[in-house]
């Protein structure tokens, strides 16, 4: 008898519908009578075992017979122990152990534990986006994933947490309770609850400066400093002023965390900006994805929201080095021998350092130990390309005492940075309403930069002399015009005025004289 059930393959953030085919003919003479062929990996391969297991416990049997499941497309590799549920029912089907008059109207996805019970999935929810868009009825997947997949309206998504309760659904024994999710509501209810906020942080106004202008244009930032500072403590608070997500980029913000499995257990969506913190014995694979079977990394997880690199020299060069182009173009492009894969990757770089090994060189009070040349090829562990990428460098002085006794003068609130920031963006997105994908002044390409960042004569003098000086790159120029553009929507100014490219060439810290060792 041959059944069909359907499952499903995650490729980069997308998914495929997979079709299980199953064919029992007549009693096997030998002991091998179970053939699984369609390019399954060990880990599908494995899962005759946990089936045969599972079926016992709840009370069915794997039954003698000689059985061929294909997994179609045939020419795909199937990856990962999410398979056991669909062979499972459809191995069932066949042997009349399960009624299969509805088994086709619904994907089915789950791993199965030698009791029958389920464990959770990774990719659930671009599963069920595929699940809605190939017009199935339903997907049935473990409870642990439920809420994630009903995110996905017009599909009905049903959690269970065994393979006896699939059987009695599909023999008509069992209702299983649909689960639903108000995703506007849940949505808005999560949205922008941060636990840490600029209100914390005492002094330090100039940093919070650069900070709003970075949130602001969705500019990249490296804080240098000594030990202590608040280095560290500013960066985390960065998602906290930056525009709510929208519905869409929460959408495919979720999709990359389910495709990685690092979604919160019951989860359903992400409602507030990602803040990824590798550490930096990072390797490059981990933070730009890959892998033998390609899983997206650090830069795809921060996608729509920051990626912060505390103690970027300490960072391998190579890691470093392969930021560069994501950060260009906004997306990874991992390439195998028979796969191609592209995770999203648009994200603010927030980077910390310490200037000098012993962490005090240009320190205000404390001496710098470092002996000659030490912070020349301290900072050259961070090449100029990647810098030339980073809009904002800004140097951070330790907080006085008297900053951080007195309460007389209250700092003021992320809620109170994040509506200027919006009212920055929301100019932005009226200048970049033809531009369908800009939506902040440091995405424009370079063709747009002299036609919307243009500065008078005075304002050309300044930079030009800016850039004599401090021998200034084509793409440092462009930075600056793009950070004076920002600080002058956050000024409410259409034009950029003087004092916004004095600011934009202030926030150039590691281009100045006195960082050269």
């Amino acid at each position: 008898m041959l059944v069909k059930t359907f499952a499903s393959a995650v490729q980069g953030v997308d998914a495929l519908t997979i079709t299980v085919e199953v064919n029992t003919g007549a009693v096997a003479s030998g002991a091998q009578f179970y053939h699984l062929v369609g390019l399954p990996d060990n880990a599908v391969k494995e899962g005759f075992r946990r089936i045969e297991a599972a079926m016992s416990n709840v009370g069915c049997k794997m039954k003698r017979l000689r059985t061929v499941v294909n997994l179609a497309p045939a020419d795909i590799r199937k990856e990962g122990s999410a398979y056991d549920l669909p062979i499972a029912i459809a191995c069932l089907a066949a042997t009349d152990q399960v009624e299969a008059t509805a088994i086709g109207e619904y994907v089915l996805m789950g791993e199965l534990s030698l009791d029958g019970t389920l464990r959770p999935i990774k990719g659930a929810l671009p599963i069920a986006i595929q699940a809605r868009k190939e017009k199935f009825k339903g997907l049935i997947l473990p409870k642990q994933n439920a809420r994630e997949a009903a995110i996905v309206n017009d599909l009905e998504v049903f959690g269970i947490e065994n393979l006896r309760e699939a059987i009695d659904f599909f023999n008509g024994d069992l209702t299983l309770k649909r689960t639903l999710v108000d995703t506007r509501e849940e949505f808005a209810h999560n949205q922008s609850q941060y636990a840490v906020d600029f209100s914390d942080v005492k002094g330090q106004e100039n940093i919070k400066r650069a900070l709003e202008i970075a949130a602001a244009g969705g500019h990249n930032v490296i804080l240098i400093g000594p030990p202590g500072a608040g280095k560290t403590m500013l960066a985390r608070r960065l998602p906290t002023i930056l525009p709510p997500l929208n519905l869409r980029e929460a959408l495919e913000t979720t999709k990359i965390h389910s495709v990685a499995g690092v979604l919160p257990k019951n989860a359903s969506l992400v409602s507030t900006r990602p803040f990824r913190s590798p550490h930096h014995t990072i390797s490059d694979v981990a933070l730009v994805g890959g892998g033998s079977n390609p899983m997206p990394g650090e830069i795809s997880l921060a996608h729509h929201g920051v990626l912060f690199l505390d103690e970027l020299p300490e960072f391998k060069r190579a890691v470093l080095e392969v930021l560069r182009q994501p950060m260009e173009e906004r997306r990874i492009t991992i390439s195998r021998a028979k796969i191609t894969v592209d995770y999203p990757a648009s994200f603010m770089l927030i980077s910390s350092m310490n200037p000098c090994p012993c962490g005090y060189y240009n320190h205000p009070e404390k001496e710098c130990v470092c002996g000659p040349g030490v912070v020349k090829r301290y900072l050259s562990k961070i090449s100029g390309p990647l810098l030339d990428r980073i809009d904002l460098h800004v140097e951070v002085t330790p907080v006085s005492y008297d900053e951080l006794a007195s309460s007389d003068r209250p700092s003021e609130t992320s809620e109170d940075i994040a509506q200027r920031v919006l009212l920055a963006r929301e100019r932005q997105v009226e200048r970049f309403k033809d531009e369908a994908t800009i939506y902040a002044n440091a995405q424009m390409p370079s063709r747009m930069v002299h036609e919307v960042c243009e500065v008078d004569k005075a304002g050309l003098l300044l930079v030009k002399k800016a850039m004599e000086r401090l021998q200034l790159s084509a793409r440092a120029y462009d930075r600056i015009l793009k950070v004076a553009r920002t600080a002058a929507d956050l000024a409410g100014s259409d034009k950029i005025k003087h004092e916004h490219l004095a600011e934009a060439i202030h926030f150039r810290s590691l281009d100045r004289e006195g960082w050269a060792g």
